[in-house]
């Protein structure tokens, strides 16, 4: 099948998840073609509709997979009707709307293994889950939490104005992120923008003083194995980031790939390119080995992170 931008976007289950603080987040189920092989939960990034992942996951139902996509509080069908003094943040992402929707898929089918797929931020948040010792298997792709210090040197500069000057004092004076009128991503709650302009080398430091060991402690649970991909001009998820997030899933077996573009003949991936419709032959493809059988398929070329 060839996409192309006039092609219909996929459509599956609208379906609402309720979660523990009473927070209602909007989604979508994807119901496998045939006999499901496993769950999977999609963890989109930090001001990602979830509906960029759906061409993904109706490709994932194709090849045995029952899939949720959603939106984080504050994000398209789980944004209210005013962002301004909402409270929302970053760590609610993971500890209220993760978890609900890995209970939500987990409670579908008690009995399936239960995997995440996590773009950017999406692949730190389970790690903020009470209960991501259900998850079986991890997919992460450029995954890390935006330590400035970390971006890219060459983008370092630029990366740094852009979120950690101008995105706060934007907010501060909105009561939220602008993103959208800016072209910036999508508008953000307040509590969100602020934990990412302000995030520190340690990510456990943003938490209260009486809840850090709690919070790595939940990190340590997650025992699933994690194939954790880079790309090597990820400007926001540079192979130091990755490592940086990554380090905090001490108890799983982690993977690390470097991708570079010219592993599927293009010259520029980029943070976010991977979930485009064009991958679906290369990089998708590829992903269904790991995610069905828990083989690294870039185990045989010369792509591991130095």
């Amino acid at each position: 099948m060839t996409l192309t931008q006039d092609t219909p976007r996929p459509i599956g289950e609208p379906v609402t998840i309720t979660c523990q603080d009473g927070v209602v987040l909007g989604g979508h189920i994807w119901p496998a073609s045939g006999p499901p092989l496993a769950s999977v939960v999609i963890n989109p990034a930090t001001g990602v509709l979830a509906r960029y992942y759906h061409y993904y996951a109706e490709f994932l139902t194709r090849h045995g997979f029952d899939v949720l996509t959603y939106d984080y509080r504050g994000i398209g069908l789980s944004r209210p009707a005013s962002l301004k003094g909402c409270g929302y943040r970053w760590r609610d992402w993971g500890e209220q709307d993760f978890d609900a929707a890995l209970r939500f898929m987990h409670d579908r089918r008690p009995d399936q293994p239960l995997q995440v797929v996590g773009h950017s931020i999406g692949g730190y948040l389970p790690g903020l889950s009470p209960n991501g010792a259900r998850i079986d298997r991890m997919l992460t792709v450029g995954a890390q939490y935006a330590y400035w210090r970390d971006y890219a040197p060459g983008h370092r500069a630029r990366l740094f104005f852009k979120w950690h000057v101008v995105m706060p004092v934007l907010t501060a004076g909105f009561g939220y992120f602008p993103g959208k009128r800016l072209g910036w991503l999508e508008d953000l709650p307040a509590g969100v923008a602020n934990e990412w302009s302000f995030r520190g080398a340690r990510m456990e430091m943003t938490h209260p003083v009486g809840e850090r060991d709690e919070v790595l402690r939940r990190f340590a649970a997650v025992t699933a194995p994690i194939l954790a991909i880079a790309v090597a001009d990820d400007d926001i998820g540079s192979v130091a980031a990755i490592r940086r997030s990554l380090a905090y899933y001490a108890r799983a077996e982690r993977t690390e790939v470097l991708l570079e573009p010219a592993v599927y003949a293009h010259s520029r991936i980029g943070h976010f390119g991977l979930f485009h419709a064009r991958h679906r032959e290369e990089f998708w493809t590829d992903t269904l080995r790991w995610l069905k059988e828990g083989v690294n398929p870039w185990g045989d070329q010369p792509s591991k992170l130095p």
